[in-house]
C-alpha cells in the first residue's frame, strides 16, 4: 500500500519537474518563445487550486479507491492529451487536466494511508512516502533532460500511461474502499473562494517575479487573495462542516507541523528552485551535470529512510524534529559560501547532507500532524495540510526567484555577483523560524506513533 502511494507522488513530481527542462524543445516545435511555454507549468497549478481544498471531502462521498482510479485516470488523460498537443493551446489544456488529476492523487493516496496504516507503524510506512517526496523533484529534471535529448519531450508524458494504469490494477487488489455512511454536503461555495484565493495567490506571486506590465497583472491578482480569504472564513464560520476546516488548528501537534513546516517548506523550494539555475549560470555546469549532481540529495535520503524510525523511536519527536530542522539553513548558510575552489566531493557532501536531513524532518512533519487526530477527521486535515504544503513550497520557489531579481536591480554592480549567496542566506532564515515553533511540542508528543517513552528515557538516565 505505501509503495503504491509513494509511486503515485514520484510519478507526479517527476512530470512536473521533468517539463522543466523541456520548454526549449517545446518553443521549437510550436514555433513559439520560450517564456511563452510557461504556461504549462502555471495552469498546472490552477488545476492543484481548484480540486486539493475538496479532495478529501470527495473521498469521504466517493470512496478512497473509486477517488484514487478516478485521479489516476484523469492525470493519465491529461498525460496521453499533452503527448499528443499539437499547439501550445492544447498543451495547456492538458496540463490543466492533469492537475486536476493530481489534486486528488496525491492527498488521497495519503489519506489511504492514514486510514488504513496503525499509529505505531505509520512513522515506518510515512518513511517509504517520504522517499519519493524527496527523489521526485530531483529526478525529474534528469529524466527530462535524457528523454527530451535522446527521444522528444512527448515522452515525458508517455512514460505515464503503463505507469499509471499498472498502479490502476494494484490499487484493486491492494487499497481497501473506504467510505464515509453518512458524508456532509459538499461545500461549494467554500470551494470556490478557496479555489479563487489559492489560485490568485500562486498565480499572483509567480508572475510577480516577472518583469514589465506582468508585474501589474500580479498585484491585481494577488489583490483578490485577502477578499476571498475573508469571504471564505466568514462562510465558513457558518458550517459545521466547512471545505477547510480551520477548526483542526486547535489540535497542538497538527498546527505546530503546519506552521514550522511551512518555514521549512519554504526554504525547501527556495533550493529547488535555486540550485540547479546556481551550477548551470555561475559554475559552468550543463542542464544534465547539475540534475546529476542535485541527485546526491535523494542518496542522502535513500540512507536516512531506514534510520529515520529508529532515531524517532529513540529520541521522540521534539528532539529529533528540532535538531534536523536546523539542516536545511545550515546548508543554506554553506551552499551560500560555497565556491567551485572547494572542490566537488565537498559539495556533494553538503547535498547528501541535504538529503538526509529533509527526510528526518519531513518524516517528522507528515506523521505528527496526524498523530492526535481524531481518525473521523483525517479527510478535512489531509485536505488542509494538503493545501498548505502546495501553497508553502510554491511560495518559496517564488520567493527565491522575487530575492534574485530584485538582487539584481538593486545591488550595485560589484555586490550583484553575491545574489545567489543572499537568496540561500534569506531562504536559511526563513527556515529557522521553525525551530521555536516546535520547540512547542511537548517531550512526548506523538509518542503512539514513534513508540517513544520520555518518562522511561528519563530514568534510565538517572
Amino acid at each position: 500500500m505505501a509503495l503504491i502511494v509513494s509511486s503515485l507522488m514520484m510519478m507526479e513530481q517527476i512530470d512536473g519537474t521533468a517539463l522543466t527542462t523541456a520548454l526549449p524543445a517545446m518553443a521549437t516545435d510550436f514555433h513559439v518563445d520560450i517564456p511563452q511555454t510557461s504556461i504549462t507549468l502555471t495552469v498546472y497549478m490552477l488545476g492543484l487550486a481548484a480540486l486539493i481544498p475538496a479532495s478529501g471531502r470527495i473521498a469521504e462521498r466517493f470512496g478512497n479507491r473509486v477517488t484514487l482510479r478516478w485521479a489516476i485516470l484523469v492525470f493519465l488523460a491529461g498525460s496521453l492529451l499533452g503527448g499528443l498537443a499539437p499547439n501550445l493551446p492544447v498543451l495547456a489544456l492538458a496540463r490543466l487536466v492533469q492537475g486536476l488529476g493530481g489534486a486528488m492523487m496525491v492527498p488521497v493516496g495519503r489519506l489511504v494511508i492514514l486510514q488504513n496504516v496503525p499509529k505505531s507503524e505509520l512513522m515506518s510506512v510515512m518513511g517509504w512516502v517520504m522517499l519519493t517526496a524527496t527523489i521526485g523533484p530531483m529526478a525529474g529534471p534528469v529524466l527530462g533532460g535524457v528523454l527530451t535529448s535522446l527521444l522528444s519531450w512527448r515522452w515525458i508524458f508517455y512514460i505515464n500511461i503503463p505507469l499509471g494504469l499498472l498502479a490502476i490494477g494494484l490499487i484493486g487488489r491492494f487499497i481497501p474502499q473506504v467510505r464515509m455512511r453518512h458524508p456532509p454536503p459538499f461545500d461549494l461555495k467554500g470551494n470556490v473562494w478557496c479555489a479563487l484565493a489559492l489560485a490568485g495567490l500562486i498565480f499572483g506571486l509567480e508572475l510577480l517575479t516577472h518583469s514589465g506590465t506582468t508585474r501589474i497583472v500580479a498585484c491585481a491578482l494577488l489583490a483578490v487573495v485577502p477578499v476571498c480569504s475573508v469571504a471564505y472564513i466568514r462562510h465558513a464560520s457558518r458550517l459545521a462542516h466547512p471545505l477547510l476546516d480551520l477548526s483542526l488548528l486547535r489540535v497542538s501537534t497538527f498546527r505546530i507541523s503546519v506552521i514550522a513546516g511551512a518555514c521549512t517548506r519554504i526554504a525547501t523550494g527556495g533550493i529547488i528552485f535555486l540550485l540547479p539555475s546556481l551550477l548551470q549560470t555561475r559554475f559552468g555546469a550543463s542542464a544534465a551535470q547539475s540534475g546529476l549532481i542535485t541527485f546526491i540529495a535523494p542518496l542522502g535520503a535513500v540512507v536516512m529512510r531506514f534510520g529515520a524510525p529508529a532515531l524517532y523511536r529513540a529520541r521522540g519527536y521534539r528532539s529529533v524534529m528540532c535538531a534536523s530542522s536546523m539542516t536545511l539553513p545550515l546548508v543554506c548558510l554553506l551552499l551560500a559560501l560555497y565556491d567551485p575552489g572547494m572542490g566537488m566531493p565537498a559539495l556533494l557532501a553538503l547535498l547528501a547532507m541535504h538529503g538526509m536531513g529533509q527526510t528526518t524532518v519531513y518524516t517528522g512533519y507528515n506523521t505528527i500532524a496526524y498523530a492526535d487526530m481524531p481518525p473521523a477527521r483525517m479527510g478535512a486535515a489531509t485536505s488542509l495540510y494538503s493545501t498548505a504544503q502546495q501553497v508553502m513550497l510554491t511560495l518559496g520557489i517564488c520567493f527565491a526567484a522575487g530575492v534574485l531579481t530584485s538582487a539584481r536591480l538593486v545591488l550595485p554592480p560589484s555586490l550583484q555577483m553575491h545574489d545567489y549567496r543572499l537568496t540561500f542566506i534569506l531562504c536559511g532564515l526563513v527556515a529557522t523560524i521553525a525551530l521555536p515553533v516546535l520547540l512547542r511540542l511537548s517531550p512526548n508528543a506523538g509518542a503512539a506513533v514513534s513508540g517513544h517513552d520520555h518518562t522511561a528515557t528519563q530514568k534510565d538516565r538517572l
